[in-house]
């Protein structure tokens, strides 16, 4: 990567980079891979890093360790007496989610283990979320005196409602499978532990392989209409279309299709 733009002295968060894909790890295993300040800091210079980087066309997102993705938000950083001011309130996920540090290249989460909590932030954020069989799904807040608020937010439209309400509701006391994740969308695919990485990391490479603007104008206009009507996403349609093509984008294409090499597919 480009060695003037790389944050230096990262260690809540590491980054590796091969074949035009960045593997982002979060590494605080000790404590489920949970954020405090510091991860909260990191994320956000990494997720700006990468939007930088033309090296990086696609990311996978994962976890260390076997048994979390991420927990959410360390409770020992959470001051008990604090009252929460809605006017003032600084949310962490508006540091945590690539989204929200405009990065538009894809993010695929590799989902090794418990996430949960403000665990949400970061799946919410991501474009493509694939999932080890072992992992699991959950929201503890209501149980431990918290609203659920954001998190579920994030999730609305990525998963069956009742599923949502269901989760946000239970705390603690039940927990959803992978299997049940990709049945209400909120995961696209669900693999043995041991061939999670290669799956997210293949996926990432196929996604590279594309013309890098083409994919994040793309990408662009998927997020755009989620939060718009219809007619209101049509309407800007052209708008989109522009971000990502030109005509020399056009006479690429028609090169690439003369040669009907596009590659090997693969069926899922």
């Amino acid at each position: 990567m480009t060695e003037s733009n790389m944050p230096a002295d990262l260690t809540t968060v590491l980054c590796d980079v091969s074949e035009g894909v960045a593997l982002v790890t979060l590494n605080r295993p000790e404590v489920h891979n949970a954020f405090n300040e510091l991860m909260q800091d990191e994320l956000r210079k990494v997720w700006r890093w990468l939007r930088e980087d033309d090296d990086v066309r696609s990311v996978v997102l994962t976890g260390a360790g076997e048994k979390a993705f991420c927990t959410g938000i360390d409770r020992s950083d959470i001051p008990v007496d604090t009252e929460y001011d809605p006017f003032t309130y600084e949310d962490p996920g508006r540091k945590i989610g690539p989204k929200s540090q405009e990065l538009w290249k894809p993010v695929i989460a590799a989902v090794n283990g418990m996430a949960c909590a403000g665990g949400f932030y970061l799946l919410g954020e991501c474009d493509v979320i694939i999932a080890a069989e072992h992992a699991t799904f959950f929201d503890p807040h209501v149980t431990y005196t918290m609203t659920a608020a954001f998190e579920p937010i994030l999730l609305m439209n990525r998963m069956a409602f009742g599923d949502l309400v269901r989760m946000s509701l239970a705390g603690v006391h039940e927990r959803m499978s992978a299997r049940t994740a990709r049945e209400t969308g909120l995961v696209s695919e669900v693999v043995a532990a041991e061939e999670l990485l290669e799956a997210s990391q293949d996926l990432a490479r196929r996604i590279a392989a594309s013309p890098a603007i083409s994919v994040q104008a793309t990408l662009r206009t998927l997020w755009a209409a989620r939060s718009l009507s219809s007619d209101q996403a049509l309407a800007l349609g052209n708008v989109f279309l522009q971000l990502g093509t030109s005509a020399r984008a056009l006479r690429e294409g028609q090169e690439t299709f003369t040669q009907r090499q596009p590659g090997e597919w693969k069926l899922r």
